[in-house]
C-alpha cells in the first residue's frame, strides 16, 4: 500500500480537521474579497474580476502558508512576470499554440532564474494569450490590474488572516524558531548544499526544516507519542 501510495504521490498528511477547515476559510474570504474589489473599485466583470490562476494562489497561501512557492516574492514576482512574458507572447508570437506554448516554457524558466517560483504563473501567462478579446485588448495594462493589484491584494489579506491563528504565520520569516538549538543542527551553508545535491526544488522553507530537525532531535515527538499513548490506556 505504501508503494502504490508513493507511486500515485499520496502525499503524507499529519493537518487537523481544524487546519482543513480554516484553510478553507482563507481560501473562500480571500476570492470573495479579490472579486469585490476588481468590482467595485476597477468595475472589472467576468474574468477579469478574477483570474482562475488567484484561485490556485488561495491554495498555497491558505494551505500551505508556510511553503517556498506562497511566499510574497514568488507571488508577486511569478504572477506579474508571467504575465509580462504572457502579453508579450500574445502580441509578437502570432500562432496561438506556439504562443501559448512558449508563454509557459518562458514562465517557468524565469520563475526559475528570479527565485520566484509560484506555479498559478503559469496559468496567467496562459490567460494573456488564451483569455479572449477583452484581456488581449488590455495590452500591457493586464500586468497591473488586475494582475499585480491582485496578487499583492491576496497576500495583503493572507498576512490579516493569518495573523487569527496562532500556529499559522505569514509571511513564514515572521516568527522566528520557538525550539532551542541542539548539537547536531544543521547550518545554512549545510542545507543550501544538500539542497544543491538534490537538485530539485522543494517545497519547504529552510526555517520549517530546520524546526522538524529539532523537533525530532529534542525528542519531543517521542515524548508526544507516549503522552497520546499514556492517556488512552485504561
Amino acid at each position: 500500500m505504501n508503494q502504490l501510495n508513493s507511486l500515485l504521490g499520496i502525499e503524507l498528511s499529519a493537518v487537523s480537521h481544524r487546519e482543513k477547515i480554516v484553510s478553507m476559510a482563507g481560501g473562500l474570504i480571500s476570492i470573495l474579497l479579490v472579486i469585490l474589489v476588481n468590482e467595485r473599485m476597477f468595475y472589472l466583470s467576468g474574468t477579469l474580476a478574477v483570474l482562475a490562476s488567484m484561485g490556485a494562489s488561495a491554495v498555497l497561501l491558505f494551505a500551505v502558508p508556510h511553503g517556498q512557492l506562497s511566499q510574497p516574492w514568488p507571488v508577486i514576482g511569478g504572477q506579474v512576470f508571467s504575465a509580462l512574458i504572457g502579453v508579450s507572447c500574445a502580441r509578437w508570437i502570432p500562432l496561438p499554440e506556439f504562443a501559448a506554448a512558449f508563454a509557459v516554457g518562458l514562465s517557468i524558466g524565469m520563475m526559475h532564474q528570479l527565485k520566484c517560483i509560484h506555479p498559478p504563473g503559469t496559468a496567467t501567462a496562459l490567460t494573456a494569450v488564451l483569455g479572449g478579446d477583452a484581456i488581449r485588448e488590455m495590452g500591457f495594462r493586464f500586468v497591473i490590474i488586475p494582475v499585480l493589484v491582485d496578487s499583492v491584494l491576496m497576500i495583503c489579506i493572507a498576512v490579516a488572516f493569518n495573523m487569527c491563528f496562532g500556529w499559522r504565520r505569514y509571511p513564514a520569516g515572521l516568527r522566528q524558531l520557538d525550539i532551542p538549538a541542539l548539537p547536531g543542527t544543521p547550518s545554512h551553508e549545510d542545507i543550501v548544499e544538500a539542497l544543491r545535491s538534490l537538485d530539485t526544488f522543494v517545497d519547504i522553507s529552510e526555517d520549517d526544516l530546520l524546526r522538524l530537525h529539532r523537533v525530532l532531535a529534542s525528542g519531543r515527538v517521542a515524548g508526544a507519542a507516549g503522552g497520546r499513548n499514556g492517556s488512552a490506556a485504561p
